[in-house]
């Protein structure tokens, strides 16, 4: 049996798109579940509390550059938590065999918690994911310690500003520091999300072995909170789970971070067995996190 996919979004969270017909659908999602004999899904829409999310042209891509203001500012809408309860509700109503987990994934929650307290502390989330998708624009290096009232951006953007080097290491040196900073999440998300926009046109290929003392520091410091790490399946990378192990970690969870019904659980095949040949086992239930 297959283990829950633990990072799923549907039209609830603002980059998966409005229009469920097109875009993210958690009724289409569960369908597919269903179809493919998922066990478990679990909708961990985005919770992002950013108000200093600055752009460069066009790094938004698609539907998502309506949210941009002629300051070059992203103003993100506010979470549904209400209407996103109530979908739930139909899904498994419509869907009683399949276990459908309420979640976020929660943006920067060392910055954050306070505000999302409500959210992710109010009794009605299974799952609280965490992510690391911004750092400040103007010294990536700077970190938490720059505060909230600064602007901040993802990789795509600072890739555009900073040395691709530079900006790697001060993501993997941030880690520890949202790990330190928040007891509001179980799971660290997608460690590898600065590789996505890595400018290999520009630099070349990524090579994480360049990298390999920031990855194993970060991987520490997860571990050593008791957290889990998420084995994101968008790239099977075998040297994260080796690593992951190597440095003391315990549990991992599986995501998929698909954005529309297509993409739910795509790789799990192949990322259970690379997950078992390092040495992690299925927990009781399948949402359970594998461990070692």
């Amino acid at each position: 049996m297959l283990p829950a996919d633990a990072h799923v979004h549907s039209e609830w969270s603002w980059d998966a798109g409005s229009d469920p017909a097109s875009h993210g659908s958690m009724a289409r999602t569960c369908e597919r579940a269903v179809r493919n004999g998922l066990p478990v899904v679990v909708f961990t829409e985005h919770l992002d509390l950013e108000d200093r999310w600055r752009v460069d042209p066009g790094d938004m891509g698609g539907h998502a550059e309506a949210l941009v203001d002629d300051d070059g500012y992203v103003r993100l809408p506010p979470f549904d938590l209400d209407g996103y309860l109530e979908a739930i509700d139909r899904c498994r109503h419509a869907h009683p065999d399949l276990r459908i987990l309420t979640g976020v994934e929660f943006g920067q929650p060392h910055l954050w918690d306070d505000e999302a307290a409500g959210v992710v502390r109010g009794g009605s989330i299974d799952r609280v994911n965490g992510s690391l998708h911004m750092l400040p624009l103007g010294d990536p290096a700077a970190g938490a310690t720059a505060g909230t009232d600064v602007d901040r951006t993802e990789p795509a953007t600072l890739y555009n500003h900073h040395a691709p080097d530079a900006v790697m290491r001060a993501y993997l040196e941030e880690i520890p520091r949202m790990v330190a900073g928040s007891d509001s999440f179980a799971v660290f998300t997608h460690i590898d999300y600065a590789v996505r926009a890595w400018p290999t046109t520009e630099v070349g290929p990524f090579d994480p072995r360049r990298f390999e003392d920031g990855f194993r520091s970060a991987m520490r410091a997860i571990a050593g909170s008791g957290r889990a790490l998420e084995m994101n399946t968008r790239r099977l990378w075998s040297w994260i789970p080796e690593w992951w192990a190597e440095e003391g970690g315990r549990a991992v969870t599986f995501g998929s971070d698909a954005h529309v019904p297509e993409n739910l659980a795509a790789n799990f095949p192949e990322a259970t067995a690379m997950l078992e040949h390092f040495g992690f086992r299925p927990g009781s239930r399948p949402e359970d996190p594998w461990t070692r």
